[in-house]
């Protein structure tokens, strides 16, 4: 009686792809509890962040007496901040399976829209330091220069701006998709690091750590002796927005400086995969500051959870 051992099995279990044998990549499989970890995790910071983003966005547009200036650089923020939250990370569940099975074009589309969301969060801090900037530095001039008509054309320009460059860094490999991909299974993404991190890392950083440096001088020499020229209720924004901004940078700097060893973009891989995530994580921790330092969006939280919005004229309320 003989016995007959099947070898080809096994591999075939490892392949991503078996009927293209060595052309296709291995499985990277994972523990059932490191999956099941990271489903909980991404799914439950994913609610949590679109929820409070959907909140601020509610707010802000609902209420008469907080459609400003500022708060439209907000409320764009937010707009950028749920779409992280919504659809960017549950997506990113998807690259907890062990092989990329949609196929090279969606893998350049799966990163498209991170992309823009993370360039137009970039642009909008930008938006916000340089309105603090005027509004701190030279308050006589603010209500000319910032008014609520120009930073609708600049927010458009900000999502305009984030779309075509996302599309530009990313044209090669939507031109050829999978060209960077060593085996069929991977979704492997190739960016121009030089130019992805002077546009969208050092210039915008220099000018919002040298606006926020004129300003924190400004702020602590008038912080006794409040003038017409400072309003208080301008220094508190101010110090808000600069918590804001030291949050965005903790979160982002990490993935900048791994970008400087100019490796490939792989999606499955642990490191790439963690600063991502605290970059997914600052569109969470945006509105928690917002709970803790403005009094508006506690008072707006509350007439929206009491369902009191809905009464007619609810817009008119007051929540400053």
């Amino acid at each position: 009686c003989s016995v007959r051992v099947n070898y080809t099995l096994p591999l075939f279990d490892e392949l991503c792809f078996p009927q293209l044998l060595n052309m296709s990549c291995k499985k990277h499989t994972r523990p059932h509890s490191d999956r099941m970890l990271i489903y909980i995790v991404f799914s439950s910071i994913s609610v949590l962040t679109a929820s409070l983003n959907l909140l601020v966005i509610i707010s802000i547009s609902h209420f008469r007496q907080l459609h400003t200036p500022t708060n439209l650089l907000l409320l764009s923020l937010a707009v950028a901040d749920f779409l992280v939250g919504l659809p960017v990370m549950l997506l990113q569940i998807l690259l907890v399976e062990p092989c990329w099975f949609l196929g090279d074009l969606v893998c350049v589309l799966f990163y498209v829209l991170p992309c823009i969301t993370v360039n137009a969060s970039v642009v909008n801090m930008v938006l916000i330091s340089v309105d603090r900037y005027v509004a701190i530095c030279i308050p006589l001039h603010y209500p000319t220069k910032i008014t609520q008509k120009r930073v609708q054309i600049f927010v458009l320009l900000c999502w305009i701006y984030a779309v075509f460059y996302s599309f530009m860094i990313l044209y090669d490999n939507m031109k050829q998709p999978g060209k960077y991909n060593s085996c069929y299974g991977q979704c492997v993404v190739n960016l121009n690091i030089d130019v992805d991190m002077v546009l969208f890392f050092i210039i915008p950083i220099t000018a919002i750590v040298i606006l926020y440096m004129r300003v924190f001088v400004v702020a602590v020499t008038l912080q006794r002796s409040v003038t017409v020229t400072a309003k208080k209720s301008e220094m508190k924004a101010a110090r808000t927005l600069g918590v804001l901004v030291a949050v965005f940078l903790m979160c982002y700097c990490p993935y900048y400086c791994v970008s400087i060893s100019g490796y490939n973009i792989i999606f499955d891989s642990l490191i790439n995969g963690f600063t991502l995530f605290v970059i997914y994580l600052n569109s969470c921790l945006n509105p928690v500051i917002y709970a803790f330092f403005y009094p508006w969006f506690r008072k707006s939280v509350k007439l929206i959870v009491t369902l009191e919005i809905l009464q007619p004229n609810s817009c008119e309320a007051n929540v400053l």
